[in-house]
């Protein structure tokens, strides 16, 4: 109980510091004018302060490095983790303000997720033994680099990537808690749900900053080494389930681009999410119905390690269609 107190203290933390942050960051970058202006493929209307990830990146990167100290957790593993997410987090920043080719965005992701991977302790043996190591190594590497871009593609409207880290927080450590794994997988969890929160405050609709590139894509990356550290513990459904709304939004989004010829790598408008906007609902409505889903989504997976994967992942399954199919009734 004590633990749990101290773990729950450390998110309440967490979104203190990242609000007060964040809230400095809105005045200091509209100073400097460094805004995110409207254009045709925008779902805001008005010039917005952009680089939030700042604020939650700054209040997660230490509170891991504590949660290391404190725990049994590898010092070098936690290192080159941290460190790879502050050289996405500045990479990202200059992507930001000036703009880089998508071509060296996706090489620094590769090699930071290579590296990450090849330093772990851990044999990322997702196949059951169907596939050699390296061919695991593989699959892993490819499902996290499309996980940190699918996260940055979702980023498109007041609310959802915030609301989406911290749900996937909550139920990580929820998950965690549940099967009975150590405690540090549960406080990096909640500790980065309570920077997402306390960023959300202002990201809300109508939002006052947005995360930019410098806290979606570090961000990604950090939920994704979460997803895979309790895959790896067992409970691979459920890490499957936290995100799979994103999963789907995402993946179901880029198909039917690439099967229309359209240059996949390009911002646009048609994820469901963003159709949802165009038809006339808020952005506080689709959010609101992404965190209502999220909610059922982190029962599912409970479900999942309580009771039975194809449990878990069958309400998961039903709770996503549901969702999408709200989102697409409203564009008619």
């Amino acid at each position: 109980m004590m633990l749990l107190m101290q773990i729950v203290g450390l998110g309440l933390l967490a979104t203190a510091v990242s609000w007060l942050a964040t809230r400095q960051l809105v005045g200091a970058l509209t100073r400097h004018a460094i805004l995110d202006r409207p254009n045709a493929r925008s779902s805001h209307v008005r010039p917005t302060p952009r680089g939030g990830g700042i604020a939650v990146i700054g209040v997660v990167l230490p509170a891991w490095a504590l949660i290391a100290a404190l725990s049994s957790e590898r010092p070098a593993t936690t290192a080159v983790v941290l460190a790879g997410a502050l050289g996405l987090a500045l990479l990202s920043w200059g992507d930001d303000r000036a703009g880089l080719p998508v071509a060296l965005r996706l090489a620094a992701q590769a090699i930071t997720v290579v590296v990450v991977l090849s330093m772990a302790p851990a044999r990322w043996d997702f196949s059951g033994g169907a596939l050699p190591p390296s061919a695991d190594l593989a699959v892993v590497a490819l499902a996290w680099i499309w996980f940190i871009n699918l996260f940055n593609f979702m980023d498109g409207i007041d609310g959802i990537a915030g609301g989406e880290a911290a749900s996937i927080g909550v139920g990580i450590a929820i998950v965690a808690a549940t099967a009975g794994l150590d405690w540090p997988i549960m406080a990096k969890s909640i500790a980065l749900a309570g920077a997402a929160a306390g960023f959300l405050a202002w990201n809300w609709h109508p939002a006052r900053i947005f995360l930019g590139d410098v806290g979606s894509v570090p961000l990604g990356y950090l939920i994704g080494w979460l997803l895979l550290e309790l895959a790896q513990a067992g409970q691979w459904a459920a890490a499957l389930i936290l995100p799979l709304y994103f999963l789907a939004d995402a993946t179901i989004t880029l198909f039917r681009r690439a099967l229309n010829r359209e240059r996949i790598w390009q911002a646009h408008r048609s994820h469901f999410y963003q159709r949802a906007v165009r038809a006339g609902l808020s952005h506080a409505d689709v959010s609101g119905r992404v965190l209502v889903a999220n909610a059922f989504l982190v029962a599912a997976a409970v479900a999942a390690a309580v009771a039975a994967s194809w449990l878990g992942l069958l309400l998961g399954l039903l709770v996503v269609l549901l969702l999408l199919g709200n989102l697409a009734w409203r564009r008619r």
